[in-house]
């Protein structure tokens, strides 16, 4: 194991103030993005996509409860499993407390899988959530929204995630890999699991026309992990060097064990 460096309270205030010029930049840097993201073109959205939630039979304008702006989580839940995606849910814990305060500043906080709806509500309650949660069984709107794909594209290689296509799947599959081990979680194999994707998608009311705004996918959601903040300024960072992630309910209080897949996402890259 490589040994931390050891120095002084005024090496330490010296780098420290190093490392504060280059925070700052990354500060101004993210502001930057934030204003190209909403300078982004909207684009009308077309088809009639169709839900179910709590309140029954839902539109894509219903989501909106009243308000003009509409993010939605896709959430990893496919039709196939038997529970929810172990990281999609470390990522869901953080939905109640905000959820609130976005509702108050004219947002809407959705998740939407395409696993029926009823497996959405058991697992909703075994979670303790209380965010509105929609079924996209039976429609296009995962798909169109690149976060749900058929066999046939994954064997031929005709699947496009995270803006770019990916490699037709390994004829050998993925057994035996933290992959599998995550996907086994949810009652599936490695391939069932990654036809499905984590994303989030933004949406604009305005005129009457719904417009998609953005989409993020991959480690582009790591800023949605609650706890990734707090473990990027904790000291050993995010100590992620095996299939670590756990449903809040999974984990042993005995266990203190760190497994390994440092790096590793939903999909195959990051």
């Amino acid at each position: 194991m490589k040994q931390h460096p050891i120095g002084s309270r005024e090496e330490w205030l010296a780098a420290r103030l190093e490392l504060l010029k280059a925070e700052k930049e990354h500060t101004r840097l993210g502001d930057e993005l934030a204003r190209q993201r909403r300078n982004l073109p909207w684009v009308p959205v077309e088809k009639d996509y169709r839900f179910e939630g709590e309140q029954g039979e839902l539109s894509l304008g219903d989501l909106f409860q009243g308000r003009s702006q509409l993010l939605v989580y896709h959430f990893m839940f496919g039709p196939d499993f038997d529970a929810g995606c172990p990281s999609c849910s470390g990522i869901a814990d953080g939905f109640n407390g905000i959820a609130v305060h976005l509702a108050h500043h004219d947002v809407m906080l959705w998740a939407v899988s395409r696993a029926p709806y009823p497996k959405l509500a058991a697992f909703r309650r075994r979670m303790g959530w209380s965010f509105p949660w929609a079924s996209s069984s039976g429609g296009d709107f995962n798909a169109d929204f690149n976060v749900a794909f058929s066999g046939h594209q994954q064997l031929e290689g005709e699947v496009d995630y995270n803006y770019r296509r990916e490699p037709a799947w390994p004829a050998d599959g993925m057994e035996g890999t933290p992959l599998a081990d995550i996907a086994a979680a949810t009652g599936t194999d490695a391939a069932t699991f990654t036809r499905e994707r984590p994303g989030l998608s933004s949406f604009v009311l305005e005129g009457g026309v719904i417009h998609h705004c953005y989409s993020t996918y991959a480690r582009g959601l790591d800023a949605l992990w609650g706890m990734y903040p707090w473990l990027d300024r904790a000291p050993k960072g995010r100590n992620e060097p095996g299939v670590l992630w756990r449903r809040h309910d999974e984990y042993d209080p005995a266990d203190h064990a760190i497994a390994d897949c440092r790096g590793t996402t939903c999909g195959p890259e990051a």
